[in-house]
């Protein structure tokens, strides 16, 4: 016997709908998210069961909009089938179901009954990663998340100096450097910064961590910051230098930590199986080679061969046909994460592997855009990765440009 569940998770409760193969509600109700509340879950779905049916022949599928956290695990080790569905599938699959556009979290469960009920194939289930890559994975995106975040604040820093303070945009490319943090921390004022002496600047600079060409850097910063420029009244300068002190502070703050859980991260890969393949392939480092094991897992039976791998990493092109009409193109819906990483390594590899480096100079004579080539690069990579982890094989620059003689040349 078969049951299907759906689940609609939220913070602090979560809606339950039960049915049976024929689409009949056997259970449904509300838990909390809590011990108490998972305990309540198992009896819902035991009430399912009928009398005559032995609980140990019913295989359970549950389907719920997210891939982890603390109700998915306790689910899991349930022994249920667990399916992330997307959203945007439970979003288009509740128009097919209900024209009225109606909306609740128990219809919303009861949608997701009835998609794994149905077309339980057409989705993938909970990977099966191990502790250490869901660690991994953590940190992984914690590190990342500091990375965006500090960028955010840094484009707030940049919007700042260019209504009050353009001398700093001079001197400064990166407002994320320590150069510029520990410049901009004594001086947050176009007055300010014009007072400095070249001795001061130099001694901030070595504050910052830098260890050469102090004086020629310190005198550079001078003469940019000295440069004549539009400036604020008096008064409306103090307040953007107090802007400007405050988003310096939380910069080095997330500078500090995004050290911190580099070298975390760095630890957590280095005890990983599958890091000195991973490192092995070219343009793969530490930090990179760690979020692309983060986002793609360790399960060895999650992808069934390197199509599926590249559809699942959004490298694959998306072919759209209608009719006589046939385009190809980019996706766009896809683990914005892993595209990060992945665009990130195609950069680093085309100067470091031949291969590589020749079919994104294809691509780029062809007509492809710089991404639109490194997306190509990308996808050839992640088919490499695949073949690489299913053989156990650290990467062959020969092995793995074989098949394209006019690339390996």
């Amino acid at each position: 016997m078969q049951l299907f569940v759906g689940v609609d998770w939220a913070e602090d409760h979560h809606d339950l709908c039960v049915v049976d193969t024929a689409g009949k509600v056997r259970a449904k109700g509300r838990v909390t998210d809590d011990l108490s509340g998972v305990a309540r879950a198992h009896d819902l779905i035991a009430s399912a069961v009928p009398d005559e049916v032995d609980e140990v022949d019913v295989e359970v599928v549950v389907g719920i909009e997210t891939d982890r956290g603390l109700l998915v695990r306790a689910l899991v080790t349930a022994g249920y089938r667990v399916l992330a569905v997307n959203p945007l599938s439970v979003d288009r699959y509740r128009d097919r179901a209900r024209v009225s556009g109606a909306k609740s979290d128990p219809g919303d469960a009861r949608v997701l009954a009835d998609m794994v009920r149905t077309d339980a194939h057409q989705h993938r289930p909970v990977a099966a990663d191990s502790d250490l890559a869901e660690a991994i994975k953590l940190v992984a995106r914690s590190h990342q998340s500091a990375i965006w975040s500090r960028r955010r604040l840094a484009n707030q820093l940049r919007s700042a100096l260019r209504e009050f303070f353009p001398a700093a945009l001079v001197a400064f490319d990166d407002l994320t450097s320590a150069d510029a943090i520990a410049v901009l921390g004594v001086a947050p004022t176009p007055e300010a910064a014009k007072g400095l002496s070249r001795s001061k600047i130099a001694s901030a600079l070595r504050r910052g961590g830098r260890q050469l060409n102090i004086d020629l850097r310190a005198e550079a910063i001078q003469a940019a910051l000295r440069t004549e420029h539009l400036t604020q009244p008096p008064m409306v300068a103090d307040a953007y230098g107090n802007i400007v002190a405050s988003l310096v502070k939380v910069i080095a703050a997330h500078t500090t930590q995004i050290a911190e859980l580099a070298e975390v991260l760095e630890a957590h890969f280095g005890q990983h199986p599958d890091a000195t393949i991973l490192r092995s392939l070219p343009g793969l480092g530490v930090v990179t080679g760690a979020r692309v094991l983060a986002e793609f897992g360790d399960d060895p039976a999650r992808y069934a061969d390197a199509r599926a791998r590249r559809n699942y990493a959004g490298t694959s092109p998306l072919t759209v046909a209608s009719g006589t009409r046939r385009t190809v193109r980019a996706r766009h819906i896809r683990n914005r994460r892993l595209a990060d990483a992945l665009h990130w390594w195609a950069f680093n590899a085309i100067t470091r592997s031949p291969g590589a480096r020749a079919l994104y100079d294809r691509r780029r004579t062809a007509g492809d855009t710089h991404s639109g080539a490194l997306r190509v690069v990308a996808n050839r990579l992640v088919a490499i990765l695949h073949g690489c982890l299913r053989t156990r094989t650290p990467y062959d620059e020969a092995t793995a440009w074989a098949h394209r003689n006019d690339l390996a040349a």
